[in-house]
């Protein structure tokens, strides 16, 4: 079972410098939630990692904590950091309130965007039209609407999207497969950017708004589908 699964198997043992360590410990858990080495129910052990790194138990609590706010691990009574869920059934009021969030940010990120940042859009669209690998998918899609919203005065309302999104990357890490969705179109996209581009808000918005509602509905129908068996 997942949380039977040892930390020294997946990540390398490395005595780490006490001021990279947070940082380096928390990326390396990161990426190995978001690409599936360390699966949903896995137990995440500061003792463990405080052995593996070298380290005092300070800088691997601050890191789980990190992983904690960004929705990837949870804590559980009796066996403390888990891996997280990779989703759940609040994913749909999930979308509902990025509508919300994200709608805001890119009403006040349009305005102050220039070329440079329109062209780092395109450019990760780009990169989606010819991308099959689900974990790059889920990257660059994060890229992609952050560079959109970047400009946003509110960094709070920033950091708050960025969560969200983390957790949207994962759920397209694992499930583009197995929710049969095959090659994702760029339109919304497209359509998205070139809004941004010429600076037509409402319209960006909307597309916007169609897009998350539409990515709401797929889940809905995902998670419809795996109650059913």
């Amino acid at each position: 079972m997942a949380e039977k699964i040892k930390l020294s198997n997946v990540l390398a043992s490395e005595a780490l410098p006490a001021h990279l360590a947070r940082g380096v410990i928390e990326e390396r858990l990161r990426s190995a939630i978001l690409d599936g080495r360390l699966p949903p129910g896995t137990a995440v052990r500061q003792q463990e990692l405080a052995t593996l790194y070298g380290v005092s138990r300070m800088p691997v609590r601050e890191a789980l904590r990190q992983l904690e706010a960004q929705a990837l691990l949870r804590v559980e009574m009796h066996k403390g950091a888990v891996v997280a869920p990779l989703i759940g059934e609040d994913a749909v009021d999930t979308y509902g309130l990025r509508v919300l969030l994200e709608t805001e940010a890119l009403r006040q990120s349009i305005p102050l965007l220039d070329a440079d940042d329109i062209a780092r859009a395109r450019g990760y669209i780009q990169q989606l039209e010819n991308e099959t690998r689900h974990a790059e998918i889920g990257r660059l899609n994060r890229l992609l609407h952050m560079a959109l919203y970047s400009k946003a005065h509110n960094q709070k309302l920033l950091r708050l999207i960025e969560n969200e999104l983390n957790e949207e990357e994962r759920f397209l890490r694992f499930h583009l497969s197995s929710m049969g969705l095959g090659k994702l179109t760029q339109d919304d996209h497209n359509a998205l950017v070139d809004a941004a581009c010429e600076k037509r808000v409402d319209d960006a918005v909307q597309v916007l708004e169609q897009h998350l509602n539409n990515g709401a509905r797929v889940i809905r129908q995902y998670l419809d589908s795996q109650a059913a068996r």
